[in-house]
């Protein structure tokens, strides 16, 4: 079981930045993608940014060259800096992470895994 701990949202005006942060729990896998996604009221879930293992970055349109991913510091995190905000990025944002769990050398199933969300609203 793999678990992604999210940080960093909250409420900023229109126009500020604000950066997410999310952390997986350690264990015996590999992560081949990690990323974000985000929920409007009344929307599906979309995706806003993600990174690949071997650091392919994929961004929705609405949010290039706003937004950057990256990977955090530490092993298995993943950031997402948010800049120019606009009223219509309000949601709630979930980290995901597509991972790859070795039972042999030969062997190996993937997983999705989720974190719990964390709001973002931009208003005045």
């Amino acid at each position: 079981q793999v678990q992604l701990v999210e940080s960093g949202g909250g409420l900023v005006q229109p126009g500020g930045s604000l950066r997410l942060s999310c952390a997986a729990s350690e264990g015996t896998f590999i992560i081949m993608v990690m990323g974000w996604y985000r929920q409007a009221p009344g929307k599906q879930r979309e995706l806003v940014a993600d990174i690949t293992n071997d650091g392919t970055i994929d961004y929705a349109d609405s949010v290039k060259g706003r937004f950057t991913i990256s990977r955090g510091n530490a092993k298995n995190t993943v950031d997402l800096q948010m800049n120019s905000l606009k009223p219509e990025d309000t949601a709630v944002y979930y980290c995901y992470a597509d991972v790859r769990i070795y039972y042999s050398d030969s062997v190996a199933e993937e997983f999705d895994y989720w974190g719990q969300g964390t709001q973002v609203t931009v208003s005045s």
